[in-house]
């Protein structure tokens, strides 16, 4: 009995050091690419030792593809209590979304963001693995996308949005947390409701 309840302390210790990495790891590429960070830098920021890192992962690639994957979750948990309230308030969810996405608060907070948005350039670059995951994401945010616009609206134009929505964000962050790049957010954002959102607020 001792044995059985050493093992799974054992067992629990190793998933929350693999919990610790990741979340570390999805703060770190989102923040810095796919390359800002070593093995060793991620080691470091976690508050471990750079020989633990084999005993989670088979290489950095694999790491970096669950840590893409780590990203999008939290990224997604962190939006959807203000989605709900958005849409609470009255907003469509095509509003609440777009809105959101478009924020002031999302541009100055890439680390917590959108991994899409962050890691976009990049993800050509990338080995298979890691692309595989970045490929699948884009299709959930796609279909987020697709669920949230008015029913009378085809779901081809999911993809524009998705494009104008990472798109602006990319290139608003190019100017850094700055009037033009808050700019930028506030004239797509229009353009996308004035085009899709069908309920008038």
């Amino acid at each position: 009995m001792v044995i059985a309840m050493k093992s799974v302390t054992t067992g629990d210790k190793k998933a929350r050091t693999h919990d610790l990495i990741l979340d570390t790891a999805a703060k770190a590429i989102r923040r810095g690419g796919y390359a800002g960070i070593s093995v060793a830098d991620l080691m470091k920021e976690a508050g471990l030792t750079h020989g633990g890192f084999y005993a989670h992962f088979a290489s950095r690639n694999a790491m970096l593809a669950e840590a893409m994957d780590r990203a999008a979750s939290r990224s997604a948990e962190a939006i959807a209590p203000k989605l709900q309230q958005a849409v609470t308030q009255g907003k469509t969810p095509f509003r609440a979304l777009v809105e959101q996405y478009l924020s002031d608060e999302h541009l100055a907070d890439a680390e917590q963001g959108c991994p899409i948005a962050a890691l976009g350039s990049e993800i050509c670059r990338q080995p298979d693995e890691v692309r595989a995951v970045a490929v699948r994401q884009m299709q959930s945010l796609r279909d987020a996308i697709s669920r949230a616009l008015p029913d009378d609206v085809k779901a081809e134009q999911a993809g524009v949005v998705m494009a104008t929505l990472v798109g602006s964000l990319q290139l608003a962050r190019a100017y850094g947390d700055t009037a033009e790049g808050r700019s930028m957010l506030a004239q797509s954002c229009a353009s996308l409701l004035q085009q899709f959102d069908k309920v008038k607020q």
